[in-house]
């Protein structure tokens, strides 16, 4: 299989061949090539959710999130398809545990067997989705990580986000705080100002609505597989165990940040998640579509939902170029943002390829 670097000189290649037609690189063929080597590999449908994100400034500013609007891509490229097993592979920041739930509900309506691929990171809401399926492939540098809610909380420079259990907590403090001296009331009245009514209401169902939504999963698809080693009637308290490993007050605690990245090491040893590590063939082929997708995001596409059959839908950005005084005013509308380099953080990609991520 190839590396990154020959998949960028195939980029580049064809973007020489293409040029005299003003056409750039053919992302969309190259991309294809390698989604079919992994089907053919191995026998079963293959749909692409990933977002850009990572080669982002501004993540938060466009669609890199899972959204309500990913239902509809979802439903794009599964048309006409007839496998019944499929292959995911998820590169996501996470988003919406709604959207996340309409989205694997609706997968489970295609498909009887799902493996979530998971190349690099796939994070809250990507880690739900993970979560909701048959079973999870991993490199030992991929990435789950941690469901507790983040709340979007005004502040006097916008807005910004806060986990929900830190939110019940202030306000925990707060009244303990002021029980024992009402003085301190002036230190917190600022901080709880900017919470909205029913906040520490809508705090409380957030959290319990991500680790419901797992453990129903968990339940119905993962652990009734043999592999998994739990018996049928000691699967509702395992599932709501694991999803409560992910997203729990203890939880909180124990990984300190949303952000904390959560490996297979930790995760095989939580009994009943079926959990695979990503190795030889198999995961030269995903990390071949990764390396392509990742120079795919170094353009304007933001978002990328993707099949084996060349159906896709793409979401792109684009910006308005407003010309400075005495400039000519550009002909043809808006302009997309240029390419960026490709990005080449995180570990050697040639390490990578050797150890796995």
């Amino acid at each position: 299989m190839a590396g990154w670097g020959d998949i960028l000189k195939e980029v580049t290649r064809s973007g020489q061949l293409r040029q005299g037609l003003g056409l750039g690189p053919d992302l969309d063929g190259i991309r294809q090539k390698y989604i079919n080597k992994l089907k053919v590999l191995t026998g079963r449908a293959v749909i692409v959710y990933a977002s850009g994100w990572l080669q982002s400034s501004r993540p938060g500013e466009l669609g890199y999130s899972v959204q309500g609007a990913d239902l509809h891509a979802l439903m794009e490229v599964c048309r006409e398809v007839p496998e019944r097993e499929l292959d995911l592979i998820l590169h996501t920041p996470g988003g919406s545990p709604e959207a996340a739930e309409q989205m694997v509900n609706y997968l489970r309506t295609q498909f009887d067997d799902i493996r979530a691929i998971v190349p690099l990171q796939a994070k809250s809401a990507g880690t739900m989705i993970a979560l909701g399926c048959d079973e999870v492939l991993m490199g030992p540098y991929s990435e789950l990580g941690p469901i507790d809610p983040q709340i979007v909380v005004p502040v006097p420079e916008g807005q910004r986000f806060a986990p929900a259990h830190a939110i019940l907590r202030d306000f925990e403090r707060a009244k303990q705080d002021t029980a024992r001296d009402v003085a301190s009331l002036a230190a917190w009245t600022p901080i709880l100002r900017g919470y909205a009514g029913g906040l520490i209401e809508f705090c409380t169902q957030q959290i319990a609505l991500g680790q419901e939504i797992v453990a129903g999963w968990l339940e119905r698809y993962m652990l009734p597989h043999e592999d998994s080693g739990i018996a049928e009637a000691e699967r509702d308290k395992t599932a709501k165990e694991l999803a409560a490993y992910f997203g729990s007050d203890e939880a909180y605690d124990r990984f300190k940040t949303h952000g904390r990245p959560i490996r297979i090491e930790e995760l095989s040893n939580l009994g009943g998640l079926r959990m695979r590590e990503l190795s030889g063939e198999l995961q030269q082929a995903v990390l071949s579509i990764y390396d392509i997708l990742d120079i795919t995001f170094s353009g304007p596409c933001v978002k990328l939902v993707e099949n084996h059959l060349g159906r896709r839908k793409v979401l792109t950005t684009q910006q308005i170029v407003i010309p400075g005084p005495g400039e000519p005013v550009p002909t043809g509308g808006p302009t997309t943002v240029p390419p960026r380099p490709p990005s080449q953080g995180g570990p050697n990609r040639e390490q990578r390829r050797k150890g796995g991520r």
